[in-house]
């Protein structure tokens, strides 16, 4: 498990764009090698409802980045609880045994994008 939080990335500018007057600005979350070898399996934009949970489980052969959107969450990782924000990213490596939970009344928003191994990504709940 790895958390990048928001307020430790700057924005810079994109590659494609000039370094002294850039039209747009990226805040890079991962590169190549410090994700695992494999395919896409999904990305998904994900909705946690209100004072909700999703269910412990893991995931045999797939990585999961979660990009915290809005709201609050406590994101529990092999029992140990992390608290996430807007523009916070966690990866969950396989087998690391994962829930979420929303902090707040209101829906939180948050991406998560899966990188599989060759398995499909098997999830087990537990």
């Amino acid at each position: 498990m790895r958390i990048i939080r928001a307020s430790d990335q700057s924005f810079v500018p994109a590659a494609h764009e000039d370094p002294k007057n850039p039209g747009v600005r990226k805040r890079v979350l991962a590169q190549r090698d410090e994700l695992m070898v494999g395919r896409v399996q999904m990305i998904n934009w994900a909705r946690l409802p209100g004072h909700s949970t999703f269910r412990s489980h893991y995931h045999e052969d797939m990585e999961e980045v979660f990009i915290i959107l809005d709201g609050q969450v406590v994101m529990q990782v092999d029992g140990q609880e992390h608290r996430l924000g807007p523009g916070d990213t966690i990866f969950i490596a396989p087998r690391e045994v994962h829930l979420m939970a929303n902090l707040t009344g209101s829906d939180v928003n948050y991406l998560v994008v899966g990188i599989a191994g060759g398995q499909n990504g098997k999830t087990v709940v537990v």
